[in-house]
C-alpha cells in the first residue's frame, strides 16, 4: 500500500486549493508516465448525511488535457466575462471555441466511391 502511495505523490506536481463556502476547488497538475502534464479539477462539498448523523464529502473530479488547455481556458474566460459584463462574445469567438479538430494527417482516408 505504502508503495502505491508513493507513486502517487510522485504525479502531483502542482496544487492549489480554493475555499468557497461549503465548497472548495482543488487544482492539482499531474504528470503521465511520459512527463507530459495534465489538470484536475475536483469540487468538494460537505454535506451532512442524516442517516448516518455524520458530515461526508461529495466530489466532482474533471480531467484536462494539454491539448484542450487553450480551448478550455477561452471558454471559461468568455463565460466569466459574459457574467461579469452580460456581453455575449462575438459570434467568431463562439465558434472558435467550439470548433472540431480533425486529425492533421487525412492520407489514411479513400474518398473514391466504388
Amino acid at each position: 500500500m505504502e508503495e502505491f502511495d508513493n507513486r502517487d505523490q510522485k504525479e502531483e506536481v502542482f496544487s492549489r486549493a480554493i475555499r468557497a463556502g461549503k465548497r472548495t476547488y482543488f487544482f492539482d497538475v499531474k504528470a503521465t508516465k511520459s512527463g507530459e502534464y495534465y489538470i484536475t479539477v475536483t469540487e468538494s462539498k460537505r454535506r451532512y448525511d442524516n442517516d448516518q448523523g455524520k458530515f461526508s464529502y461529495e466530489k466532482h473530479k474533471l480531467f484536462l488535457y494539454k491539448e484542450d488547455f487553450a480551448k478550455f481556458s477561452r471558454g471559461l474566460t468568455q463565460t466569466i466575462n459574459f457574467c461579469e459584463t452580460g456581453e455575449v462574445p462575438l459570434e467568431t469567438e463562439l465558434l472558435e471555441a467550439v470548433e472540431p479538430t480533425l486529425p492533421s494527417d487525412l492520407s489514411d482516408f479513400d474518398f473514391d466511391i466504388k
